[in-house]
């Protein structure tokens, strides 16, 4: 009697754990399809003065820092980066190592967090309307999977957040609009899937990001409740990749620019393919 209760036990056991790697192999094809299909050649036009001839001038002055003369107008980007990842201001820092695929519409990052068997594997994105996190411990047992219209609205924060690492998507011809509030602070107004949505960078005298932020969708809040919430970060370092100087090396968190502010990444980017 044992022993069939033993191999019942077993039989359930092994069914269980087939059943999650059957399921962490379609999330895997999943990511792969979604980072195939964001990914995309390189405009045939290149970059000039006179595509920015009619922004303010610190406008122009972060376009011709961040893009060099005759860059093609990359489309999307793919970046590997390395840094550290807190759940919350009373965690720990974890390391991570991430890569993402990012252009003016959508992205995804997939990430590992962590080491030894509390380390957790999955990905963030917004594609084609839907945003979605899912992560499971050491790649096989679900601890998040959220999708639903708020998880959309909060990945828009993000995808937009992230220009600064794909100037080209931040031009006026692709329906952004510019402003600048003073010398050193411009605004980009634009929308994705009918969400507007302004971002905001600090740049120096030789139009090098220093900062930049935006309101993004979020529960980091008292109660729990959503809600616009500032999000941003500092640019500690930057490197040319393929014609565009972006952010190396970066710090972001929630509550951005209040006594609130929780930095929650930290990260550095070893490789950017535009």
């Amino acid at each position: 009697m044992i022993k069939l209760i033993l191999i019942g036990v077993s039989v359930l056991l092994m069914t269980i754990f087939l059943g999650l790697v059957i399921l962490q192999i379609r999330n895997r094809q999943n990511i792969a399809q979604i980072q195939h299909m964001l990914r995309s050649e390189p405009m045939q036009q290149r970059f000039t003065k006179e595509l920015i001839a009619e922004l303010p001038d610190p406008v122009q002055r972060y376009f011709l820092h961040a893009i060099a003369p005759e860059t093609p107008l990359a489309t999307s980007v793919r970046l590997i980066m390395q840094g550290q990842f807190r759940l919350s201001p009373e965690k720990p820092w974890m390391l991570m190592q991430a890569e993402e695929t990012l252009t003016p519409t959508g992205f995804i990052w997939s990430a590992k967090i962590g080491s030894g068997l509390s380390q957790f594997q999955g990905s963030d994105y917004y594609f084609d309307r839907a945003g979605r996190m899912q992560f499971s411990i050491l790649g096989l047992v679900p601890i998040v999977n959220v999708q639903n219209p708020d998880t959309a609205r909060s990945a828009i924060g993000r995808l937009v957040a992230e220009l600064m690492w794909l100037p080209s998507a931040l031009l006026p011809q692709q329906g952004v609009q510019w402003q600048a509030i003073d010398d050193h602070t411009i605004q980009a107004h634009l929308r994705v899937d009918d969400e507007p949505v302004t971002l905001t960078f600090v740049i120096d005298s030789k139009g090098k990001l220093l900062e930049g932020s935006t309101l993004r969708w979020g529960d980091r809040t008292e109660d729990g409740s959503w809600k616009h919430i500032p999000m941003g970060g500092k640019c500690y370092a930057e490197r040319t990749f393929d014609g565009f100087t972006i952010p190396s090396q970066v710090g972001v968190g929630w509550w951005f620019g209040s006594e609130q502010y929780f930095e929650f990444f930290q990260a550095t980017v070893k490789q950017a393919e535009f």
